[in-house]
């Protein structure tokens, strides 16, 4: 979310003050598509480049359609990569998915990326849309390390082997569980209601819980799903999104239809 001056992620410390906010997809590499969900009032758009066939170019439009609303753009790069990472972060995106943390060296190497020195490698450029496009680049580049959102995902049995450690790392801001990764990379294909798979859920959970300031988000097939979830102490729960949104509703309008028997009479 490109803020004004101070660049303040205002919704990062919502989170961290334990608010629990709404999160959808945005799937379709289109800024309409975006702008529709946050009007209509979604906290956080998780904006897909690792499934969505998106590019910077195609986030660039994107990041401009949200900024409006009071929402922010968490952007899901497409791997672990500090190239892919940099682009993203001068495209203005203040909030970062990093998919397939499973060590504590790749959860180092996530926040670097994702940060200045002293603390990372991220490259400095002071021409950016990030920074105002040059216009406010100092305030900017002195406040990036702090207010950039980071967020790693959970999605395989090494991970949460590992998960402690990976949650010590400095600069890690939470921990989001994949639960169609997590249960398939553990044997149950596509499976995330496995029993097995639930238990460790539960085991992340709890992990998280009693490490202390550490957000935790997830995935929803429903907003009643959402629910439980939240009862259970997740930040941030995606129960929707510009795909689900547009096959419902076109696929709902053509059963309206069809049942009218039109033709038949």
């Amino acid at each position: 979310m490109i803020q004004s001056e101070p660049y303040t992620n205002r919704t990062k410390w919502r989170l961290k003050n334990g608010e629990k906010l709404s999160a959808g997809w945005v799937q379709l590499c289109s800024p309409i598509a975006a702008e529709i969900m946050a009007q209509a009032g979604y906290d956080i758009l998780v904006i897909d480049l690792e499934h969505a066939p998106m590019e910077p170019s195609t986030l660039y439009p994107i990041l401009q359609a949200v900024q409006a609303y009071e929402c922010m753009p968490m952007i899901r790069a497409p791997w672990n990569d500090f190239v892919s990472i940099k682009r993203i972060l001068d495209c203005g995106a203040m909030a970062l998915h990093i998919p397939y943390i499973n060590t504590k060296e790749e959860a180092i190497a996530a926040v670097r990326a994702c940060k200045y020195q002293p603390e990372g490698i991220r490259g400095i450029a002071g021409s950016p849309r990030a920074c105002g496009f040059g216009r406010n680049r100092f305030h900017y580049l002195q406040r990036s390390n702090n207010e950039v959102l980071i967020m790693l995902a959970i999605e395989t049995p090494e991970g949460l082997a590992n998960l402690d450690e990976i949650m010590d790392v400095e600069g890690v801001d939470g921990i989001f569980i994949g639960p169609m990764d997590y249960s398939t990379s553990k044997g149950y294909f596509a499976n995330p209601k496995a029993p097995e798979a639930q238990a460790d859920f539960r085991i992340i959970e709890e992990k998280v819980r009693k490490h202390g300031n550490m957000l935790l988000g997830t995935v929803a097939g429903s907003v009643a799903e959402a629910k439980t979830l939240y009862d259970r102490g997740y930040s941030y729960v995606i129960f929707g999104g510009d795909v689900n949104s547009l096959v419902y509703d076109a696929f709902k309008r053509i059963d309206d239809f069809n049942a009218l028997n039109i033709n038949s009479k």
